[in-house]
């Protein structure tokens, strides 16, 4: 059966002389010497500092809200993964939509300003699978309301922007390093963090609030990457290379194929393309139901990320219908990029819409 991702497992004795120094040392959690040395090459790799491993993407995010320290409203996008709206209700922070660009999938700054109230404390985007926000036009109304912006980048790991990796934007950026992204560490995510202060901060949080051995400098929690997960990292940080040209190779070869039959993700032409997603959207919920009934029926499984539009979901405020972030739901697949399974996918995607349309 094949699915939209699949696992990549490095270099097996690679992975095992890592786990052979954890033996030997003994350390196996508490920032032990391999999370170090990941947050040192991650840091160095994005070109970021103040780069925290954390035990998940999902805690990246609600440690951007534990450090703001504030109550109110967050406004975000209906449409991408559960955490990205789960993380601000998890910090008591009401969550507010405004609707995205049908061609871009990503929150339309034209939006923001209209839900903006004297509660709102900070805004969140997400770089929908990799595609890179509007980055000057949300931090100027940021700037223009006093707001904090937390990207979410959980799908970005090959993402730059105007020469600059795609985490050094924002007040706080997070990514996932789940076992599904290009980049994994099992389960795992980073934040970086733009004050040096909060960053401090952030280190005793994820140790229980701890400022020493001895002394407990705030509220905290357990959020810390262990030695393996992090032994995985360093071992995929060795291969990102090969990964992305695989990955690059499946991406071309679905634009080259599918660009007359379904709509493609409009990029950020100040970005570059990230390899992470390969999202369709077909003309209606039916062609994209006949389209997954079909590849389903040769055990090929795509998704419809992201469903359902978050502005549906029963704990947060109906307040207005995300009219372009529902119709896109109802249109979407992600369809798998990897293991050669392409060729068979793009074939089977023009023949049913040839039958159909």
């Amino acid at each position: 059966m094949t699915y939209v991702t699949k696992i990549y497992m490095p270099n097996k004795e690679k992975f095992k002389s890592y786990i052979d120094k954890i033996y030997e040392s003994g350390w196996i959690t508490n920032n032990g010497p391999l999370v170090q040395e990941l947050e040192k090459k991650l840091q160095k790799h994005f070109g970021v500092k103040n780069l925290l491993c954390l035990s998940s993407g999902t805690d990246a995010l609600q440690f951007a809200y534990k450090l703001m320290e504030t109550t109110g409203e967050v406004i975000t996008t209906p449409f991408t993964f559960i955490s990205t709206t789960s993380a601000i209700a998890a910090e008591k922070l009401t969550p507010v939509f405004a609707d995205i660009d049908p061609k871009t999938y990503n929150i339309n700054p034209d939006n923001i300003e209209d839900v903006i109230t004297d509660k709102t404390c900070a805004i969140a985007p997400c770089h929908v699978f990799g595609n890179a926000c509007e980055i000057e036009k949300i931090d100027k109304i940021a700037q223009k309301y006093n707001l904090k912006v937390v990207y979410d980048a959980s799908h970005a790991f090959d993402t730059v922007y105007k020469n600059r990796h795609i985490l050094s934007y924002g007040d706080f950026s997070i990514i996932s390093f789940h076992g599904t992204k290009m980049f994994h560490t099992i389960e795992g995510g980073a934040i970086v963090i733009k004050d040096d202060a909060l960053y401090e901060k952030a280190k005793m949080i994820r140790e229980y609030g701890k400022s020493g051995p001895d002394e407990v400098g705030t509220i905290g929690v357990n959020a810390k990457m262990n030695e393996f997960e992090a032994a995985m990292g360093l071992c995929m940080l060795d291969e990102i290379d090969i990964i992305l040209n695989e990955r690059k190779t499946s991406y071309e070869f679905y634009v080259k194929e599918l660009k007359d039959y379904v709509q493609l993700q409009s990029i950020n032409p100040d970005a570059n393309k990230s390899y992470s997603y390969f999202p369709v959207v077909f003309q209606s919920e039916e062609e994209m139901k006949e389209v997954r009934s079909a590849l389903n029926e040769l055990d090929i499984f795509p998704r419809q990320y992201f469903f359902p539009s978050l502005d549906t979901i029963p704990y947060v405020e109906k307040r207005k219908i995300m009219t372009n972030s529902q119709d896109l739901c109802s249109r979407i697949l992600v369809i798998p990029m990897h293991s050669k399974v392409e060729p068979i996918v793009s074939k089977t995607i023009k023949e049913v819409l040839k039958k159909i349309r």
